[in-house]
């Protein structure tokens, strides 16, 4: 097994480098986006991640089941973890059985997976509860899964930075 956690800002170049790291490999390549089109600009968002990619990818779409859409041969990529917390958050459903689910489906993965999350605790702490739950919910999840990964990666202003 091969996993590769990838964490870095807004804009900071993590979801570029991640599909660097992916491509690298023998395709067909997974994409499992966990983003959902709730206004126009995320529309935007999503429509030029597609662009940018190219051809060799097969996406798959799973704002809340990700072991289902990690069960193939094909190097993966998870983009992203963040926004997969915020959809289970969103529908209440239990983080930490859906973490375990998660970490069972990597152990059972031989082929690369490459995970993004973006690091969110680094600022100030949020002014309320659902935000100030996000920030923790997404520390521990990164935590996690930085323990089962074999590479960790921070990338800021499109610099990865080795952190295991």
């Amino acid at each position: 097994m091969k996993t590769i956690l990838v964490l870095g800002g807004a804009r900071s170049g993590k979801s570029r480098h991640a599909e660097a790291l992916v491509t690298a490999e023998p395709g067909p390549w997974r994409y499992i986006a966990t983003g959902r089109a709730w206004d126009d600009e995320m529309r935007s968002r999503i429509a030029l991640h597609q662009a940018q990619r190219g051809a060799g990818w097969e996406t798959f779409e799973a704002p809340l089941d990700l072991a289902t859409a990690l069960d193939g041969p094909e190097p993966a990529l998870v983009d992203c973890l963040t926004l997969w917390l915020t959809n289970l958050i969103l529908e209440e459903r239990d983080i930490e059985q859906a973490t375990e689910t998660l970490l069972d489906a990597l152990d059972r993965r031989s082929a690369l997976t490459v995970l993004v999350g973006n690091e969110v605790g680094l600022g100030i702490v949020p002014e309320n509860a659902l935000a100030r739950r996000f920030r923790d919910e997404a520390g521990l999840l990164h935590q996690k899964l930085a323990l089962r990964a074999q590479r960790v990666l921070f990338v800021a202003a499109g610099c990865a930075l080795e952190m295991k």
